[in-house]
């Protein structure tokens, strides 16, 4: 199915906008383990410090499924999280630290993935940040790339990370990192196998730092190549982002897909819903 077909769609979702459900009336079906001062184990979230950052305040979270086993090879779950502080009229919320993620756990349920939530940091490589990457003016995201690149190669080493599974996820900022950060150059592009960009795409808009105008953005879009990407959004927003890609010219793999949620929060995932149910079958049949 084109994308003009699912718009034609979107556009009767998009006059109902208002009347969409919030996600408090759906009973989540999952819970996000807590966080565990603990070493990495089946069904445990630890926090994580690589080796080259020891002595740094930067961190990462990682999850390890129920069904872990050492000696096995695990599709991995990498995210981004979103800018915070944040709250909105919804009263969705967003920290910005990594520990707030929460789309790994929603699309894996708890099993058969490793999850694994990256941060962004600071230009000095020496602290997590809550918006955007590096630090004002520049907003270098060299830092983050590094460390992503790092932190893959050691829970695929480490943990039974497998390199030919590996799917970037982000919510937000976190959405537009998938192609700023996860197709920022070619060291970091070749990683991934798909890409799931949860509300906001990067080249939609213009914000406030360097490179995210749209002939940037468009430069690295063209490092995706045929790699599929799950697009999807709250409302109607990502019909903006499928316009979008089509004046780029870039012939990708896109999949658009609304919530069906008014929400601006990644824990629609962690509730049962047919987009949810979608995205599962279409990762499933990604990585096969």
């Amino acid at each position: 199915m084109s994308w003009r077909v699912l718009i034609l769609g979107l556009v009767v979702l998009s006059n109902a906008e208002a009347s969409l459900p919030d996600i408090s009336t759906v009973k989540p079906d999952l819970v996000v383990p807590a966080l565990l001062g603990e070493k990495p184990g089946a069904g445990r979230r630890v926090k994580q410090v690589l080796p080259q950052y020891e002595g740094t305040e930067v961190y990462h979270i990682l999850y390890l499924p129920r069904d872990w086993r050492p000696g096995q090879r695990y599709p991995v779950l990498v995210e981004y999280a979103g800018n915070g502080p944040y709250r909105n009229r919804n009263r969705d919320l967003s920290s910005g630290r990594v520990e707030g993620s929460r789309m790994g756990y929603g699309i894996s349920g708890g099993d058969h993935y490793i999850w694994l939530c990256l941060p962004y940091l600071n230009g000095k490589s020496s602290a997590n940040v809550r918006r955007w990457w590096g630090s004002k003016p520049e907003y270098d995201a060299l830092p983050t790339v590094d460390y992503c690149l790092k932190a893959v190669r050691y829970i695929c080493s480490e943990f039974g990370g497998d390199s030919e599974r590996l799917t970037l996820c982000g919510f937000s900022r976190g959405a537009i990192a998938c192609n700023f950060i996860g197709l920022y150059d070619d060291r970091i592009a070749g990683l991934w196998r798909a890409f799931i960009p949860y509300s906001h795409y990067d080249g939609v808009r213009k914000w406030g730092y360097p490179g995210s105008d749209r002939s940037s953005a468009l430069r690295r879009l063209r490092r995706l190549g045929s790699r599929p990407q799950f697009v999807c959004s709250e409302g109607s927003q990502f019909k903006e982002t499928a316009q979008y890609l089509t004046e780029t010219g870039v012939k990708g793999a896109f999949t658009f897909r609304a919530t069906g949620f008014r929400n601006h929060s990644d824990s629609w995932l962690l509730r049962p819903s047919p987009a949810r149910a979608a995205l599962r079958s279409w990762l499933g049949e990604v990585l096969k």
